[in-house]
């Protein structure tokens, strides 16, 4: 082989490899999104569209944590802090949020469940989060969810110890700032919409 070709043949792959890993750095947030979903990695809720299986009389408590990024001029809170419910049945929260500026603020919510080997049990039907969310100046808003709690989180050796889960939110001015701290790696993928009073 002369050196042309075996320099052609060398640019060649480096150019494949190099095209392959950008490639994979675009992918790699959506890929360990989808990781993170289907195991429960990293305290991320289960998102598919399942249906609750329906209860087997076996109840576990839920609370609401809610954060505020300190660059969104908000205040942030569940309507409710903690709640017993029914295994496999559908349930209902609420988070309410408030501008404090005079001005429209716009806002992105990410979340979390911990402990982290309950969150693959906790299933988000709709919710608020990833979608832009402004509230004009001095405005109210309530954020709904809806959720169930797989009854396998009673009788996985893993879990069955977990009497309670904790669902948190952070609303960040941005998907940017949200992106910056890291929670997006967190955070499963958003399913659903928010209901607005």
């Amino acid at each position: 082989m002369d050196t042309r070709r075996a320099n052609r043949l060398v640019a060649t792959a480096f150019v494949a490899v190099a095209m392959g890993m950008v490639g994979l750095s675009f992918a790699a947030i959506p890929l360990y999104r989808m990781f993170c979903a289907a195991t429960g990695y990293a305290g991320t809720p289960n998102t598919t569209a399942a249906q609750a299986p329906g209860g087997n009389g076996t109840t576990i408590r839920v609370r609401f944590n809610a954060d505020t990024n300190p660059g969104l001029p908000w205040s942030f809170v569940p309507v409710q802090l903690e709640v017993t419910v029914p295994l496999g049945e559908d349930n209902l929260a609420a988070y309410r949020a408030h501008n404090k500026a005079r001005s429209p603020v716009t806002g992105v919510a990410t979340y979390n469940v911990t402990p982290e080997k309950a969150a693959k049990y906790f299933h988000k039907t709709a919710c608020f989060c990833f979608n832009q969310q402004t509230l004009e100046g001095g405005q109210t808003m309530d954020f709904p969810l809806s959720y169930w709690v797989d009854p396998a989180i009673a009788t996985d050796p893993n879990t069955r110890d977990v009497k309670v889960v904790t669902l948190s939110y952070t609303f960040f001015p941005s998907m940017t700032d949200a992106e910056k701290s890291g929670a997006l790696a967190k955070a499963g993928p958003h399913v659903g919409g928010a209901k607005t009073n």
